[in-house]
């Protein structure tokens, strides 16, 4: 399982097709809001082999804040289970807060900014294959 923070309809449905492409055995599960993400994620950490974390989250019309991915990466170093994480948002000065948070934790993470029409086709997609044969390997010695 891959467990998402994004909150752009049109990008989950190209990261849902690029990890069905690299692995249809690997399911998505994204959270548009922060708060959700955090209160539902726990139980699913131990059964996830990859995080792909946005920071800026848009809220939806008459809905509350929805936080962002800097407030996620820091409940997941308070976390006992630890996944390779993937910032992918175009904010660059929190996409390094939240990957000094990781750094502080020793969380394994990689920055994808999210440049040009297809950086979920390309950039994105090779980390995940990279970080899914890792997974792979370790799992099946």
């Amino acid at each position: 399982m891959l467990l998402m923070l994004e909150d752009n309809c049109e990008r989950l449905k190209r990261f849902a097709a690029v990890l069905r492409a690299l692995d249809p055995t690997v399911s998505l599960r994204a959270w548009r809001d922060a708060h959700a993400m955090i209160r539902e994620a726990g139980p699913l950490l131990p059964s996830a082999v990859l995080i792909s974390l946005d920071h800026d989250l848009e809220p939806e019309p008459e809905a509350p804040d929805p936080g962002d991915g800097l407030m996620v990466a820091e409940w997941l170093v308070s976390q006992s289970v630890v996944r390779p994480v993937i910032i992918h948002s175009s904010n660059g000065e929190r996409s390094s807060w939240m990957a000094g948070k990781l750094d502080l934790a020793a969380w394994r993470h990689w920055r994808v900014a999210p440049l040009g029409e297809d950086w979920i086709e390309s950039h994105w997609r090779q980390v995940v294959r990279r970080l899914l044969r890792q997974a792979r390997t370790i799992q099946d010695p």
